[in-house]
């Protein structure tokens, strides 16, 4: 860590640069022999990855994916035990020549802003740009939000580098399409770099006031747009040119992510029945809103919400579960990531909660009391600001699976148990890099035995 302090970004960048290209060539440049889909974005990329993927099989073809949750590789899928949400060089260039070995015509690749910045992305051929969402995250480690935001931008930008020669795939040319967001208050910018064929998803009426007048103006981009769009506790449900969805998935969150694959697949010629046929049959994500269900009397999920407006997005969706208390377990990540988001996460739990249960995550280098600290301050100022609504607390424990076990253990009949920051990860990483085996839900499994 300290060497690379001392060395200069812009000799550090190539050297990650350099990097990606020797791996893409010592695998035999995988991304060349197939159709690569990239998902960037804040939120919803791990789900957006798996969906698509789902209509990529739902229609023949195999398919493999990298995502923070899981991996696949035609017929074997796994759960992603790296704990990183995109690969580095050589793992992730290996992973797609299996993907080619396997017979795999299409490989979905989430692609992060971290990534990225370290080229992992630089020597990968992407046919296929998917923007989910942007909102503040990794801004210290970017070194602002536009930084955050162009970074994002990077993958787009790939899709059209001069003198590269169209991708035969199949005997045909396969074009390059950038798939965005029209929502997004910055779908312009991911709309402003240039792409065969451009396709904007989004719920009808609800396009930000920033992008609004820009989308009007661009007619000749494709559309796909959600109508009737209906959310309760035991799915969604919207409409695209008449023709019905109704997913098991809740919140409209998830309508977001349904409708991003939707709009991928129709830019890869697949038509809306097959992605009816294909979505309503996604049970659901691993880590991603989960049920624990063990016969006890209360309700338990567990979901990743590691930033401010993912927590939000939860909780609408809590809202509309039945239940009597909410006991929210959380923590915050360390490593230098975001320690301003750190108090807002605990008022978000504390405005929402009766029992905020603040616990260690993946704290890296950092003092994990210190982290605890900082989520709790913000728990406790919001509970001032709503005392005498309803009895509330805050509690920290330092221990992961004790912070479980105390919120198992207040529960009683129609409460709801929730566990939030790390979803289906399978691991907690602590000081020099150390990764212990973890998993939320096998821990709340056997707590709940």
């Amino acid at each position: 860590m300290i060497i690379k302090k001392l060395i200069p970004k812009k000799l550090l960048s190539l050297y990650h640069l350099v990097l990606a290209y020797l791996a893409a060539s010592f695998y035999g440049r995988p991304s060349d022999r197939i159709i690569v889909i990239g998902v960037t974005g804040t939120n919803g990329k791990s789900t957006t990855v798996n969906l698509i993927a789902k209509i990529l099989e739902e229609s023949g073809a195999r398919v493999g994916f990298t995502s923070t949750v899981n991996f696949r590789v035609g017929d074997r899928e796994w759960l992603n035990d790296e704990k990183m949400t995109m690969l580095g060089r050589f793992k992730l260039q290996k992973l797609l020549r299996d993907m080619v070995k396997a017979g795999c015509k299409y490989a979905v690749i989430e692609t992060s802003s971290e990534g990225i910045v370290q080229h992992r992305h630089g020597a990968i051929n992407y046919d296929a740009a998917v923007f989910t969402n942007l909102t503040p995250e990794h801004i210290e480690s970017h070194g602002g939000f536009e930084n955050y935001k162009k970074a994002k931008g990077e993958l787009f930008k790939k899709l059209k580098i001069k003198n590269v020669k169209c991708k035969i795939i199949g005997g045909q040319c396969v074009p390059k399409v950038s798939v965005v967001n029209g929502d997004d208050p910055h779908a312009e910018y991911f709309l402003s770099f240039p792409a065969d064929e451009k396709v904007i998803y989004g719920i009808e009426h609800s396009a930000s006031p920033q992008s609004l007048a820009f989308l009007h103006s661009k007619l000749s981009f494709s559309r796909c747009l959600a109508q009737n769009v209906y959310v309760d506790a035991t799915g969604s449900q919207f409409e695209i040119d008449d023709v019905k969805f109704r997913l098991k998935l809740m919140g409209k969150f998830n309508v977001y992510n349904a409708l991003a694959a939707i709009a991928s697949a129709y830019a890869l010629g697949i038509d809306l029945k097959m992605c009816k046929s294909a979505l309503e049959k996604v049970q659901g994500i691993p880590g991603r809103l989960e049920r624990i269900d063990e016969g006890q009397p209360f309700t338990v999920i567990i979901d990743y919400a590691p930033e401010p407006a993912s927590m939000q997005a939860l909780y609408e969706v809590v809202g509309m579960l039945p239940h009597q208390r909410i006991i929210h377990v959380l923590g915050s990540t360390g490593g230098g990531r975001d320690v301003a988001r750190r108090p807002i996460l605990g008022g978000i739990a504390a405005r929402n909660a009766d029992y905020v249960i603040v616990t260690n995550e993946d704290p890296y280098n950092d003092d994990p009391q210190t982290i605890i600290d900082d989520v709790a301050r913000g728990a406790e100022e919001a509970m001032r600001q709503v005392s005498g609504i309803r009895y509330q607390a805050v509690l920290k424990i330092l221990d992961r699976k004790e912070a479980i076990a105390k919120a198992l253990s207040l529960a009683q009949s129609g409460d709801l148990v929730l566990i939030t920051g790390k979803g289906a990860e399978q691991a907690m990483v602590v000081k020099h890099g150390q990764k212990i085996p973890w998993d939320d839900r096998v821990v709340t499994r056997e707590l709940l035995h």
